[in-house]
């Protein structure tokens, strides 16, 4: 499977996404459901689009 994000990056996109969607559910702005979606997709699936656009890997 192709992946660029380390494990670190991932844990920080998954805590994250928790907290955007937990607030969203809460009441908050609806840009912080795709947006915190986005997060919990990439960090399960550990291929960030925009890296792979932009050219960054921060799985060594």
């Amino acid at each position: 499977m192709l992946c660029n994000t380390a494990l670190w990056d991932r844990a920080i996109r998954f805590l994250l996404a928790v907290g955007l969607l937990s607030y969203a559910i809460a009441g908050g702005p609806m840009w912080f459901w795709p947006v915190g979606l986005y997060l919990l997709l990439t960090s399960a699936w550990g291929l960030c689009p925009l890296y792979a656009f932009f050219k960054i890997r921060t799985l060594k």
